[in-house]
């Protein structure tokens, strides 16, 4: 993969090893980003649980995002933020209510599945969204200038790596015209079984639209030309914070809403547990940020919430106001909170939730009404082996599916005890209702400095 700014990022700042989206969806992923809080693509964000950008204004800093938001955007919703650039909010503030649905969302998805697969199987040519272009010029007009509190700024870049996979021809080109592999375990006679796994195929099913090698090569050339195009990006921004002298005092977070399937295990798209979907790139630079290393503890979205107040000098929030998460900035320093990392789904393709627990080389999947699944991630980072079934692994499966209890009885997590107590038509009924979400997140901590920052925020579809 040519991506050579994210890899530069990788070599003279901090990386996480191991990261998580805490939602595998666009929508409740990028509220998760926000607040540490939220629930399906169902409930868009509308601003009444308190967020980083609410904290960051009420101190006094200029808060501004460019791009992509994909909150609820009703007249009326205050997101936090002193301006917003492009925000490209839902729809008409409604989220996708079909999708809590799988009867009547399969049928939809199917036929939006062909015609997004054929576009795929076409040469792309189009080009990507100029948002790098907004962010530079807004950063031109901050250089030199003084202000009573340094600014705070959200970038989310789109053309996202997502179907039609559309990717700018140059970029396309790059990766066609090499010897693809064809993604692991893709055979259908290698491709693992679970009732979550094919409800999602079944629901999801871009794969049954390709009928050769060529067609997946041409859809993995896509993909990965959006991602390099994505990289392209990211360095114009970083170009235009380095001519306007901010660089040295910018702090950057890189991150993105969640990962993709890419074909592994015939699956495409997001919305599983399996690291290509849960997993996302989460890397760290500035003022203070130990360089080139890399860190292994699991952390998450909710991560980035206290880092960044921490780093506009703003102590922890406590109380009702509290935003959950562990300091990146400690975690870098050696910092290893006594936690679980958690990622959740509950929306299209599902029937029921699933969770996602990460402790240490463990990866236990609970999904509710089927059998979990756990990984060793240690031993086999590919998820190549489910052992929950295996003798051998019997006793780590107990403490692991105990502590998964614990976590839901604690009061710390509704979400578990919510799902199984009808969490999906509370969701329907919200969504129609146009009344936002209110369920608190996970985790505590933090860290400080009083620098600019840019949080760069790039969907990845």
């Amino acid at each position: 993969m040519h991506s050579p700014h994210g890899e530069h990022a990788s070599r003279r700042h901090t990386r996480r090893a191991r990261s998580a989206c805490r939602r595998g969806q666009r929508l409740p992923s990028a509220a998760t980003f926000t607040t540490s809080a939220s629930w399906d693509n169902a409930d868009g964000y509308e601003g009444a649980i308190p967020s980083w950008h609410h904290a960051l204004r009420d101190a006094g800093h200029r808060v501004v995002s460019i791009g992509k938001l994909h909150f609820r955007g009703r007249p009326g919703d205050d997101h936090g933020f002193c301006e917003e650039i492009v925000p490209m909010h839902i729809v008409d503030g409604i989220g996708d209510v079909k999708g809590l649905s799988p009867r009547e969302h399969s049928q939809a998805q199917g036929r939006r599945q062909d015609g997004q697969a054929r576009r795929a199987r076409r040469v792309p040519i189009h080009g990507v969204r100029p948002r790098h272009r907004v962010a530079r010029a807004n950063l031109a007009a901050r250089g030199g200038a003084e202000v009573a509190r340094p600014p705070v700024g959200t970038v989310r870049l789109v053309r996202e790596p997502a179907f039609p996979l559309t990717a700018p021809a140059q970029w396309f080109y790059h990766y066609w015209q090499q010897d693809l592999p064809m993604p692991k375990l893709y055979a259908k006679d290698e491709r693992p079984h679970h009732p979550f796994l094919d409800t999602y195929a079944h629901t999801t099913d871009y794969d049954a639209h390709f009928t050769s090698e060529a067609d997946v090569k041409r859809a993995i050339a896509g993909y990965s030309g959006l991602v390099s195009a994505m990289d392209e990006n990211v360095g114009y921004v970083l170009r235009a914070l380095r001519n306007t002298g901010l660089e040295h005092e910018t702090r950057v977070i890189y991150t993105s809403d969640h990962g993709d399937n890419v074909g592994a295990r015939g699956l495409w798209g997001k919305s599983t547990l399996y690291e290509e979907s849960a997993g996302v790139p989460l890397i760290l630079a500035g003022p203070d940020v130990p360089p080139g290393r890399v860190v292994a503890t699991p952390v998450s979205h909710i991560d980035c919430a206290p880092t960044i107040l921490e780093g506009a000098g703003l102590p922890p929030r406590v109380g009702g106001r509290a935003l959950p998460g562990a300091s990146l900035c400690a975690l870098a320093s050696g910092a290893t909170p006594r936690r679980p990392v958690i990622s959740e789904y509950h929306a299209t393709g599902s029937v029921a939730g699933a969770y996602m627990l990460r402790f240490g080389q463990w990866k236990y999947c609970h999904y509710v009404g089927a059998r979990p699944q756990l990984f060793d991630l240690g031993a086999d980072p590919e998820e190549l082996a489910d052992v929950a079934d295996d003798p051998r692994y019997a006793a780590t499966l107990v403490r692991r599916r105990a502590a998964a209890a614990r976590r839901a009885r604690s009061g710390s997590d509704r979400h578990a005890r919510e799902a199984a107590a009808g969490g999906t038509a509370d969701a329907i009924r919200r969504a129609r209702e146009g009344v936002g979400t209110r369920r608190p997140g996970l985790h505590a901590s933090a860290w400080h400095s009083g620098r600019d920052q840019l949080a760069l925020h790039s969907p990845a579809g």
